[in-house]
């Protein structure tokens, strides 16, 4: 329990000092930057594989490129959830769901030892 309190509090923080660098992407607070790991987290878990289910014929027809396209969708409906924080355009969003998702892997390497 304790190394998921500090797995989401760090990504809550590079999500805050990363969103000054990606323009298209504004978060107000370190609050809403939390609410922010936590829904992004919730939603990879839950949403993300509906989607894919869905959308498994236009994946394959696109050599799953789609998939892309299924990460920035993600992030918009996390936007559209979380009071204060905006996303705008594709490709912004498309970098930020790389980076958490690259974040989340190496963190997961260092705290997820059991």
């Amino acid at each position: 329990m304790v190394n998921f309190i500090i797995k989401y509090l760090i990504i809550a923080v590079v999500i805050m000092f990363g969103t000054k660098y990606i323009v298209g992407i504004k978060i107000d607070s370190f609050q809403t930057s939390v609410l922010v790991a936590l829904a992004m987290g919730f939603a990879n878990t839950f949403v993300k594989p509906i989607l894919k289910f869905i959308s498994f014929p236009i994946t394959f027809l696109t050599l799953g490129l789609f998939l892309l396209v299924i990460n920035v969708i993600v992030v918009y409906v996390v936007a559209h959830f979380i009071q204060g924080f905006t996303v705008q355009g594709f490709i912004p969003p498309l970098i930020f769901s790389f980076g958490l998702s690259f974040l989340s892997t190496v963190l997961g390497w260092f705290l997820d030892k059991d």
